[in-house]
C-alpha cells in the first residue's frame, strides 16, 4: 500500500520546484491565453479592406458608381487612383496593392449599347486564400450598383444576366496552387524554428557543462563571443535552404522566377536575425529547457501572425502591428516575391530594413545582456 503522507511530501516538493521555476510557471499560463486571443481575435480566413488600385479610363457617373460600390463594400479599400498601367502593376509587385482593377475607355457607351463590356480585374494570388473570398463578391457588388443606375430608359439592362463581363487575372499564381505559397514560406518557418532554438541552447548548454567559466576567461568581447557562437549555424541555416529550395523544383514544381543569389543574400540576413534572437533568450534563460520554452513562445506567434498560415491582411490592425515585428513577416514577403514575382531590390528593400532594424536592436541587446552574465 503507499504511504499518503510520502505523496503528500512529494507534492509538496514539486509545486514547491514550481514555485522557483518562476518562467516555467509563467509559460504554463501565458501560452494558453496567447493562443486564446490569437485564435480566437486575429485568425481570419475572409480578409477585407484589402489594398486596391483603380486604372480608369473614363470616369462617367456609372464607373463612379462601380468604384464606390467596391470601396463601401468593405473588402476592398482604394489605396491608388489615377495611375497608368506600369505604375499599377510596380504596386502589385511590390506588393503594396493585393488588387488593380482596369475600366477600359468607352466602357459606358459599350455598356448601354449592351455589348457587355469587359473590366479586367488583376490579383496578386501569391496568396490565393487572400483574394478568392473579396473575388467572389464582386459580382455581386457590382451589379447592386448597377441596378440602382438601370432605371428609367436604362431599365432595359436589368433584364439581362449581366450588362458587363468581368474577367479575373490572378497573377503570379494563375492556377491558384497552395504550395506555390505554402512550400517558399516553410523556408521561413524551419530557420526560424531551428536558429533561434540550436542557438539559445547551445550558451545555455555551456552553463549546463560547466564550460562558461572557460568561455568568459577568454579575452574575447561581448560581440566577438556572439559571432563566434553564432557564425557556425549559418552554413546549418545555408544547408536547409539548399535541401527546400531543391525540394521545392524537384517534388512541388514551384517556379524561382528572381535570382539565386539576391536570395541567397535575403536568406543569410534572416538567419543572422533569427542567430541573433537566439543568443539574447539563451542570456536570459538559465537552462536548455528554458531555451526551447523561450523558443516556443517567439515561434507561435510567427507561425499565427506572419501571414504563414493565414492571409497577413485579414488580422485586425493590432495583430498586423505585432506581425510587422517578426522577422518571419518580412522575409514571407521577400521570398515569396523573388521566387514568384522575380522581385529585386527595390521591391523587398523595405522588408530587408525592417530585418536590419530587427538585427540591430536585439544584437544590441544580446551584447548587452551577456555583458551582464560577466559579473
Amino acid at each position: 500500500m503507499g504511504s499518503l503522507s510520502r505523496i503528500f511530501a512529494i507534492f509538496m516538493k514539486e509545486l514547491i520546484q514550481m514555485r522557483r521555476d518562476k518562467m516555467t510557471f509563467a509559460f504554463m499560463f501565458a501560452i494558453p491565453i496567447m493562443q486564446l486571443i490569437i485564435f480566437g481575435f486575429a485568425i481570419n480566413s475572409n480578409p477585407k479592406h484589402l489594398p486596391t488600385a483603380i486604372v480608369a479610363e473614363e470616369q462617367s457617373p456609372i464607373v463612379r458608381t462601380l468604384i464606390n460600390a467596391m470601396t463601401h463594400s468593405q473588402y476592398f479599400d482604394l489605396k491608388y487612383s489615377e495611375l497608368d498601367h506600369q505604375q499599377a502593376q510596380l504596386l502589385l509587385a511590390q506588393g503594396k496593392v493585393a488588387f488593380v482593377l482596369y475600366i477600359p475607355k468607352g466602357f459606358t457607351q459599350n455598356l448601354i449599347k449592351g455589348e457587355r463590356p469587359e473590366i479586367l480585374i488583376v490579383a496578386d494570388a501569391t496568396d490565393p486564400a487572400a483574394s478568392s473570398g473579396a473575388i467572389s463578391f464582386l459580382n455581386t457588388i457590382f451589379n447592386r450598383a448597377l441596378r440602382e443606375e438601370f432605371k428609367g430608359s436604362l431599365a432595359y439592362l436589368q433584364s439581362r444576366p449581366s450588362p458587363y463581363s468581368l474577367i479575373v487575372h490572378p497573377k503570379y499564381n494563375p492556377e491558384g496552387i497552395t504550395q506555390y505559397n505554402i512550400v517558399p514560406g516553410l523556408l521561413g518557418v524551419i530557420i526560424t524554428m531551428t536558429m533561434v532554438m540550436i542557438t539559445s541552447m547551445a550558451m545555455t548548454r555551456e552553463t549546463e557543462q560547466g564550460t562558461m567559466e572557460n568561455l568568459l576567461a577568454m579575452p574575447a568581447r561581448p560581440f566577438e563571443v556572439m559571432i563566434g557562437k553564432i557564425t557556425p549555424y549559418i552554413g546549418v541555416g545555408a544547408v536547409q535552404t539548399f535541401v527546400i529550395l531543391i525540394a521545392a523544383n524537384l517534388l512541388f514544381n514551384v517556379p524561382f522566377e528572381g535570382s539565386v543569389s539576391f536570395l541567397g543574400l535575403c536568406v543569410a540576413i534572416f538567419i543572422f536575425a533569427n542567430l541573433c534572437l537566439g543568443f539574447t533568450f539563451s542570456t536570459i534563460a538559465h537552462s536548455q529547457m528554458q531555451a526551447m520554452q523561450l523558443t516556443f513562445f517567439f515561434f507561435l506567434p510567427s507561425l499565427l501572425l506572419s501571414g504563414f498560415m493565414f492571409p497577413f491582411r485579414g488580422m485586425p490592425q493590432w495583430a498586423q502591428t505585432i506581425g510587422e515585428v517578426l522577422p518571419l513577416t518580412h522575409f514571407l514577403r521577400i521570398i515569396r516575391g523573388i521566387m514568384l514575382k522575380g522581385s529585386q531590390l527595390q521591391d523587398v528593400q523595405s522588408d530587408l530594413i525592417a530585418l536590419g532594424i530587427f538585427i540591430l536592436v536585439v544584437g544590441t541587446a544580446a551584447i548587452f545582456r551577456y555583458k551582464q552574465t560577466l559579473d
